[in-house]
């Protein structure tokens, strides 16, 4: 599907170019889009190693396994029976806290292995509150570091890439606390499915 889009914007560009006699400025546009586009995914590749470097390293000095525990208490209630399981909760809480550090790579193989607990304590696959739950958080995580938006800023010259903090906690929070409240009350519309 994706690529029907791109197909579009470039047959659009193309066709509104020639239209406009401006021909000659879209494919200049091409050729520095492109040389663009290759900057910006080595800039933010570099900075996404280092991340996922940073997380290795907490993982190794047990940091990342302390912070785990210090959110299983804000987690448990979230997760009804499935929070009983402590393999579960660890897998949960480890993906949720590389969100908070805004390693989305890092937290990708995490999440997975605790969607895959916790269709195996549901016993069925489908949509369980705790994997809603949890891809709820995944999607709309609180982010401590936004690590990936920093990296952009920075590729496209940002003087000082962190300083959009406060705001992306601020706005992770609300989007965090809106969409649990609104899935809370939106489940009981469909009691089927629990």
């Amino acid at each position: 599907m994706l690529s029907l889009v791109w197909v579009g914007f470039l047959a659009a560009a193309l066709v509104c170019g020639a239209a406009c006699g401006r021909l000659d400025a879209v494919t200049a546009a091409v050729s520095t889009g492109a040389a663009q586009a290759i900057t910006l995914a080595f800039s933010i590749a570099g900075l996404m190693c280092f991340w996922s470097g940073m997380m290795e390293l907490l993982q190794a000095s047990g940091l990342a396994d302390r912070l785990s525990r210090l959110l299983m208490p804000l987690l448990r209630p979230l997760f009804g029976s499935a929070a009983e399981d402590r393999k579960a909760m660890e897998a949960v809480s480890a993906n949720v806290t590389a969100n908070l550090l805004g390693l989305s790579n890092a937290a990708t193989p995490l999440g997975l292995r605790a969607v895959d607990r916790l269709y195996a304590l549901a016993g069925r696959r489908g949509a369980p509150d705790s994997v809603l739950t949890l891809i709820t958080l995944n999607t709309a995580s609180i982010q401590l570091i936004p690590s990936t938006v920093a990296a952009i800023r920075a590729s496209c010259g940002a003087a000082a890439p962190f300083d959009i903090m406060l705001p992306v906690w601020g706005a992770s929070a609300a989007s965090v606390v809106a969409v649990l409240l609104s899935g809370r009350l939106i489940r009981p519309l469909f009691p089927d499915e629990k």
